[in-house]
């Protein structure tokens, strides 16, 4: 079950720093950059290695399966980001 970046997301990039596959996105260097509200993760390609939440300033990074009620939602909102973009 891969990450999901909720709405507390700051995007201040320890997370994209910090992931080995490099499946959190956008990037400074991404055509979007400046249009997103905040980081995504591909759940295509998140190995689940835990590195984005521990680093992650404001806790918005959760695994799918524990994801709070509230932000439900951001799963596919993570997902559709990557749909969108391929």
């Amino acid at each position: 079950m891969a990450y999901v970046i909720a709405a507390p997301c700051v995007a201040d990039y320890s997370c994209v720093e910090a992931c080995p596959i490099d499946c959190i996105r956008p990037r400074p260097d991404d055509p979007d950059f400046n249009s997103t509200e905040q980081l995504y993760i591909d759940p295509t390609s998140c190995i689940e290695c835990d590195a984005c939440v521990t680093v992650c300033p404001v806790s918005a990074v959760h695994d799918a399966f524990h994801l709070p009620e509230v932000w439900r939602d951001y799963e596919a909102v993570n997902a559709d980001y990557f749909q969108a973009t391929r």
